[in-house]
């Protein structure tokens, strides 16, 4: 449910940039989608479901604070910057948890929607953005940085995200005011997949490292659990150890996926198909596996047996 004060916009996800002059192009961050409301009554941070996240980040919240501004409807993406300029959503989340250092904690703003009395919103976005350069400035360091763009050629800033190993791009129609809801005017382009899988096993780690060596993992096609390939990175020493400890408590002799997997998968240990996991990678390949897959994080709340290849 949308916030009275901040109703988003939300991109529509394709498969390759649109292209032309009318389109800007942004990189696509990996974290929460926060909008910022600054009123006499102080500085408030909404997310996307209409949830007061002031709380949460108090070092946004402080920065917001010092913007030039009475009264102000800002929107972007809070995320946690790796060394390599990267943003990293399983960062984000241990640092909103309290187990992480929260320096790399930044506000990428990309749009204005209300200023002072004035409804930016109607502007086109070339206009709101102007706007907003010259409240937060184009500095690139901070809490609170402006979101760049470029103009046209959005397969080229894709390939560039795609080097580098980013989430993506989103491109906006430069000439249209800001729509609340999911729009064509806005479109998403991602590098990496994200989807849903079963553990069916694992295997054991190799060397000094503890827990667990590789996630094994499938999905449902009808009543038979497919095999989708091993999952080997994305997890740190505590959330290798920690899924060592779940997956040992529901081991089972028997392999769970039809057909078995050959190779070194063959002296896999075996679990009971009962825990999700996200798992982003490139593309599937020929034979039906995931390339270059990474662990993201158990899913809760998601039944094994409606994870299905989409």
């Amino acid at each position: 449910m949308a916030h009275a004060d901040y109703d988003p916009q939300l991109a529509t996800l394709v498969k390759t940039p649109p292209s032309g002059d009318r389109w800007l192009h942004e990189i696509k961050y990996d974290g929460y989608r926060i909008g910022c409301v600054i009123d006499k009554s102080g500085v408030r941070l909404i997310s996307r479901n209409g949830n007061d996240w002031t709380g949460v980040f108090p070092e946004i919240a402080d920065a917001a604070r010092k913007l030039k501004a009475d009264a102000a409807l800002v929107d972007g993406e809070v995320a946690m910057v790796l060394p390599d300029g990267r943003t990293s959503f399983e960062a984000l989340q241990h640092a909103a948890a309290g187990s992480a250092s929260r320096a790399p904690l930044v506000y990428f703003v990309f749009d204005l929607l209300r200023l002072d009395g004035e409804r930016i919103e109607r502007l086109p976005l070339e206009e709101r953005k102007a706007r907003l350069r010259k409240l937060v400035g184009g500095r690139q360091t901070g809490r609170i940085r402006y979101a760049e763009h470029i103009e046209g050629r959005g397969d080229a800033l894709f390939e560039h995200a795609t080097r580098l190993g980013l989430e993506g791009i989103v491109s906006k129609r430069r000439d249209l005011p800001y729509q609340p809801g999911r729009r064509d005017s806005w479109q998403k382009t991602k590098v990496m997949q994200r989807e849903a899988f079963v553990i069916g096993g694992f295997t054991d780690p190799a060397g000094t490292r503890e827990g667990i060596g590789a996630l094994l993992v499938g999905y449902y096609e009808g009543p038979r659990l497919v095999f989708s390939g091993r999952v080997g990175t994305g997890f740190s020493h505590a959330v290798a150890t920690d899924l060592r400890r779940r997956l040992d408590q529901i081991a089972q002799r028997e392999c769970p996926f039809d057909p078995a997997p050959g190779g070194p998968e063959r002296h896999a240990h075996w679990v009971k198909p009962t825990v999700v996991c996200d798992v982003t990678f490139v593309e599937w390949t020929d034979d039906g596996r995931l390339r270059h897959p990474s662990f993201q994080g158990l899913r809760a709340g998601v039944k094994p047996r409606d994870v299905t290849r989409t």
